[in-house]
C-alpha cells in the first residue's frame, strides 16, 4: 500500500435530535390558594423526598382556566422553585399566562409525556366528614420487564409491576402496592401518598429502605431472617411488618 493513501478521517455530527419520552409529575392545579397550595406540596414532597428533590415539573392551569379563576402564575412558579422543584413547561395556559412563563424562559409544554399527577384542589365549603377508608383511587398498574438500573427511579400513580430485578442504589415508587418478581435493592415505596393499605411484595429482600406511607426501615432495621427471602411488606398500626411468605 502507498504511503501517499490518506486513512478515512472518521467525522461524526457535533449533535443530532431523537425522540424520546420522559416521566415526568405535571401538578395540576385548581385553586388559587397559594398558602393552601404551599401546605399540599409540601405534604406531598414529605411523603417522597428523595423523588421529587429537584424534579422536573410541568404546570398544569387547565382546570382553573376552565372555571375562570384567576392566579398569580409567576408567584406560583416562585412557589414551586422556592420547594426545590424544577418547572420545565406550562399546558393548558391562556396568552397571558403563556407570555408570562416565556418571560421566565418557561416553555409551552406541547408534547406527549408519560406523567405523574399531583393535584392540589380547595377542600369542598361544605364541612363533609372524610371516609374512614385510606384507599386511594388506583389509576392502573405500571409492569415494567426490564431490570432498573442502579441510579434510576420509578413512579406508579396505582400498582408497580417489575418481573425483573431492582438494582442498587434505585428508587421506586408507587402510590398504591409495589410486586418485584426477583431481587429488591435499592429503596422501595409504596403507598407514597399516604395509602396506609398498600403492600410491597417481593422474592428476595435485599432492599436498603422500604417504605409504606411515609413509615419507614432502612436495611440496619431489618431481621437477618428476612433478608434474601420472599416476602410481604404491610403496615400494623403504624408498625412495618416483614413476613415471609
Amino acid at each position: 500500500m502507498s504511503n501517499d493513501t490518506k486513512k478515512t478521517s472518521y467525522n461524526p455530527p457535533a449533535l443530532e435530535f431523537k425522540s424520546s419520552t420522559f416521566s415526568v409529575p405535571v401538578l395540576v392545579l385548581s385553586s388559587d390558594d397559594l398558602i393552601l397550595i404551599e401546605q399540599q406540596l409540601q405534604g406531598k414532597i414529605r411523603l417522597a423526598p428523595e423523588f421529587f428533590k429537584n424534579s422536573p415539573l410541568v404546570l398544569d392551569v387547565q382546570e382553573i382556566n376552565k372555571h375562570n379563576i384567576e392566579i398569580d402564575i409567576v408567584a406560583v412558579i416562585e412557589l414551586i422553585r422556592k420547594l426545590g422543584l424544577l418547572p420545565i413547561g406550562i399546558r393548558g395556559g391562556n396568552a397571558q399566562q403563556n407570555e408570562n412563563m416565556i418571560g421566565l424562559g418557561i416553555p409551552i409544554h406541547s408534547i406527549h409525556t408519560s406523567s405523574t399527577t399531583v393535584e392540589t384542589k380547595k377542600p369542598p365549603k361544605a364541612q363533609i366528614p372524610e371516609p374512614e377508608t385510606k384507599d386511594l383511587l388506583q389509576t392502573g398498574t405500571t409492569l415494567i420487564t426490564h431490570p432498573i438500573r442502579s441510579g434510576q427511579r420509578v413512579y406508579a400513580a396505582g400498582d408497580l409491576v417489575i418481573v425483573a430485578p431492582v438494582s442498587p442504589g434505585t428508587e421506586i415508587l408507587a402510590e398504591g402496592n409495589i410486586h418485584v418478581y426477583g431481587a429488591l435493592r435499592g429503596r422501595a415505596l409504596a403507598g407514597v401518598q399516604g395509602n396506609t393499605e398498600a403492600r410491597i411484595f417481593c422474592h428476595d429482600l435485599q432492599a436498603e429502605l422500604i417504605s409504606i406511607a411515609g413509615n419507614y426501615k432502612i436495611s440496619e432495621d431489618l431481621n437477618p431472617n428476612v433478608r434474601n427471602k420472599p416476602v410481604q411488606i404491610y403496615l400494623d398500626k403504624h408498625t412495618l411488618v416483614i413476613k415471609e411468605i
